[in-house]
């Protein structure tokens, strides 16, 4: 990528609206801006012009913005034109900048010249898409927080403690058992475990980012007629889902997103699951526990109507996979129930791998009445604040830092005991045995390393093309 080129886009989204913007950066930005206007603009100054064509025809009437760098977004000369919006008037203003010197910039350019100008670190610039992508307030909140900073300092802190700890135990191999002060090792051991504490707190929040980003996948599983479309079409708050009668309706998923308490969630309703000779329902049938397989919390319903049991989670009752899926028993049709009185309680989801393992209690609902559906948001969100918080092996979906943070514990928690049969023990203390200074000192020493590495100014090629792809034209 060169940067001595200056390119444009239109940063706003396409299609009709009051207001669009141009955007042009790069050495030449203000020499295209005086081609359209006729006058320099002048830095941090908000003007009204003309804009005008290369063959001086009049395209519009705009705010023009303009920023020198390296005070701007991207750290280099910016100008800005905002004018009206539509499909005609934005393209014109961009054509009229391309004629004019400028190149159409490509996917992420801008932000990437930030990233690559120092006015962002990479961290930065992945929190700026996820603020874009954002789905709920929730998701918003913590694209800001990242965007402030508070990821890359929390990992930071990590590392700084981490090499304070390693100078700690590294002091201690130069010296004997005898000079070692009271306590020492007791202070080592809490030391340690208070680092690994805020590991565990960095973790689940990355695995928390990560489902904010993506959505948490919630499958409505269940026989047929168990109330499965009703149920979403009850959570979406409108008829999304075709409701009938006849068993076996839905033959293939249907997907929809919405807010369950701050989550962003992509419920899927299902074909409902039985042993069926239809060729078609077969395949929807297959399908649906391909998703259970796929799924973050499965609501795995149960009408109250005499009908058959709640489906099994998994063909042959188990997952398939050592995935941790929250599974959230439902009561459903619960006003079809005899002398029925509303229920107050609210059941836990369970993490389950297996049908034959224990699950929470059953939450009794009515997609006809509206009952029980708060709690079972409430379920649905207890599911996920629980699947960030379970322990899991480094994934490079969660960024790199993230999968620091996860081999930086490992290496922490599997320090072997200092006590063993043929080593005294350095303490009385009455407290667990305590980690072995050597292998401690080796163990956090390579955590430290770990996370240096992440925390480093290294970022290859493939990564900043993988990050900066993601975003739209003019961001």
């Amino acid at each position: 990528m060169s940067l001595g080129d200056t390119i444009a886009a239109v940063a706003t989204a396409p299609g009709r609206g009051g207001v669009a913007i141009v955007r042009v950066s790069g050495s030449e930005a203000f020499q295209v801006a005086e081609r359209l206007t006729s006058r320099t603009p002048k830095s941090r100054m908000v003007s009204l012009e003309s804009i005008k064509g290369p063959n001086s025809a009049l395209i519009d009437t705009a705010v023009v913005l303009a920023f020198k760098g390296p005070n701007s977004y991207t750290g280099e000369d910016v100008v800005e034109f905002q004018c009206h919006g539509g499909s005609v008037t934005p393209r014109r203003v961009l054509e009229a900048c391309l004629a004019s010197g400028a190149r159409l910039a490509r996917r992420g350019e801008f932000t990437e010249r930030a990233f690559l100008n120092g006015r962002l670190s990479y961290e930065a610039a992945e929190s700026v898409l996820d603020l874009v992508d954002a789905k709920t307030d929730r998701a918003a909140d913590a694209a800001l927080r990242a965007l402030a900073g508070e990821r890359g300092r929390e990992t930071r802190d990590i590392y700084e403690a981490l090499v304070d700890l390693s100078s700690t135990a590294e002091h201690a191999l130069d010296v004997s058992e005898e000079e070692l002060p009271e306590g020492f090792c007791e202070r080592l051991a809490s030391a340690a475990a208070s680092i690994v504490a805020r590991l565990d707190e960095a973790i689940r929040r990355a695995k928390e980012g990560k489902i904010l980003r993506e959505g948490a996948l919630v499958v409505i599983s269940g026989p047929p007629n168990a109330g499965k479309s009703s149920l979403m079409n009850a959570l979406l708050g409108e008829r999304r889902a075709i409701v009938s009668e006849t068993p076996g309706t839905t033959r293939d998923s249907i997907e929809e997103c919405l807010d369950v308490c701050g989550w962003p969630v992509r419920l899927v309703d299902t074909a409902g699951l039985r042993e069926t000779s239809d060729a078609i329902e077969g395949e929807g049938v297959a399908r649906a526990r391909d998703l259970m397989e796929k799924a973050d919390v499965v609501l795995n319903l149960t009408p109250a109507d005499g009908g058959p049991a709640g489906g099994t989670y998994g063909t042959d009752g188990t997952s398939g996979t050592d995935r941790t899926v929250a599974v959230i028993e439902v009561l459903s049709k619960c006003d079809l129930l005899p002398h029925h009185a509303p229920s107050t309680s609210s059941a836990q989801p369970s993490e389950s791998t297996s049908a034959a393992q224990p699950r929470g209690s059953t939450l009794p609902i009515s997609a006809k009445t509206g009952e029980g559906l708060d709690a079972l948001r409430g379920a649905i969100a207890a599911g996920l604040e629980r699947k960030a918080a379970e322990p899991g092996d480094a994934d490079s979906a969660l960024g790199r830092d993230a999968s620091a943070l996860i081999e930086a514990r490992a290496l922490l928690t599997t320090t072997p005991p200092l006590h063993n049969s043929s080593t005294p023990p350095l303490s009385n203390s009455p407290t667990p045995p305590l980690p072995d200074i050597v292998l401690l000192a080796n163990r956090v020493r390579a955590a430290a390393e770990k996370l240096g590495e992440a925390i480093g100014a290294t970022y290859s090629a493939d990564m900043l093309d993988a990050l900066f792809s993601r975003f739209c034209v003019g961001k």
